[in-house]
């Protein structure tokens, strides 16, 4: 078997990792606050860019970002997790501790997500990640995705940027594969195609590589502040 830890892994990675290896990699998700893990999915060689079932004793609540109440199945929303693996506080730090712990036990884990019918997580992204367009929602995750099937793409990431017409706006870096091209204006074309017309990228920048931190997840702050000096 195979996990993908860290960060979601994309289909298209998944794919090619199942192509080499005869197995296919089972997301699965945690935070150093509930360690080692929240969900896993089951070793069945299928991929569905789930996270998976909460492991044993775990619960796991979709709940609004405003208010706090308990949302529908398949509605996006903050995850907040209970179980025998989420810590007690942290050190020395009771003020942050309880802005993310209530008094039941539940932890905010500032990650955005929903629930469906069979009870398995699909994450959309942190909190502070989401971009608003004109008052509707956009999480990076269900616009890196669409980038993520065009075949001339190698690695994409979304990024938000202050906009006034609509108070924010979705911009897109992306890396190409060697030898393969495709210009800004058609991978636009191809982004309409499966997204609304608020979540499709404003701007598109093809760079030769994405910057990362020193774990090897892309730095997204590195690229907010790029996108600063470009406006």
């Amino acid at each position: 078997y195979s996990v993908a830890g860290g960060m979601v892994a994309r289909e298209s990675v998944a794919n090619r990792w199942f192509k080499e290896t005869n197995v296919m990699p089972s997301n699965c998700y945690g935070l150093t606050e509930t360690s080692p893990a929240v969900t896993m999915n089951p070793f069945d060689n299928t991929f569905d860019n789930s996270v998976g079932f909460p492991i044993p004793s775990t619960e796991v609540e979709i709940r609004d970002q405003e208010n706090g109440s308990l949302l529908p199945i398949n509605s996006i929303g903050l995850i907040f997790v209970k179980g025998p693996q989420v810590m007690k506080g942290y050190w020395n730090n009771p003020e942050k501790t309880a802005h993310v712990l209530d008094k039941d036990g539940w932890f905010n884990t500032g990650d955005c997500g929903y629930l469906n019918e069979f009870g398995k997580l699909f994450i959309s992204g942190r909190q502070n990640d989401m971009i608003i367009v004109s008052g509707f929602n956009v999480y990076p995750v269900e616009v890196e995705q669409v980038l993520d099937k065009i075949p001339e793409v190698k690695e994409a990431v979304v990024v938000g940027s202050i906009y006034e017409p609509t108070g924010e706006r979705v911009n897109a870096f992306v890396v190409l594969k060697p030898n393969m091209s495709i210009t800004e204006s058609e991978i636009i074309k191809k982004c309409k195609k499966d997204l609304a017309n608020y979540k499709i990228p404003h701007r598109i920048f093809i760079i030769n590589e994405l910057p990362k931190t020193l774990v090897g997840k892309i730095d997204k702050k590195r690229l907010s502040d790029k996108l600063k000096e470009l406006s």
